[in-house]
């Protein structure tokens, strides 16, 4: 297991979340690059999960759904953040073109309200926790 390479996905899935939060503060919000930054942090959650595991390349996907599917395959815990994947995934790719999905204020509330469920979510925080104490 490479804790190096690991830890970079956590450190991404955190600068998005991060980048999200911080454009929140911008006015106007750029609503779509919210929640797009809140999938892309949950995608990269979800994969450092995974490549912890051992599935060393996970499938080049922004389907959360597919990947918490992979997620629950390991453990049954992640059915607890299913909603969160299944809401997310749209953020995926679709606010990243023009005209594509219409996004509101209240919607990144909630895409980050996700986000930062699928970063504290506990069988996450204990790899989080294992690989901190490991480096």
């Amino acid at each position: 297991m490479d804790k190096k390479y690991i830890t970079e996905w956590f450190q991404f899935a955190d600068t998005d979340l991060e980048s999200a939060e911080y454009l929140q503060g911008k006015h106007p919000q750029p609503l779509e690059i919210i929640c797009y930054h809140s999938q892309q942090s949950a995608e990269k959650n979800l994969k450092g999960y995974l490549i912890y595991k051992g599935i060393a390349e996970p499938p080049k996907t922004h389907d959360l759904t597919i990947l918490n599917d992979m997620c629950q395959d390991i453990d049954k815990r992640f059915d607890e953040i299913e909603r969160a994947c299944d809401i997310l995934t749209r953020y995926g790719v679709q606010p990243r073109y023009p005209r594509e999905i219409g996004v509101t204020e209240k919607d990144t509330q909630k895409a980050l309200e996700y986000a930062r469920q699928i970063r504290d979510f506990d069988p996450l925080k204990e790899i989080r926790r294992k690989i901190n104490q490991q480096t």
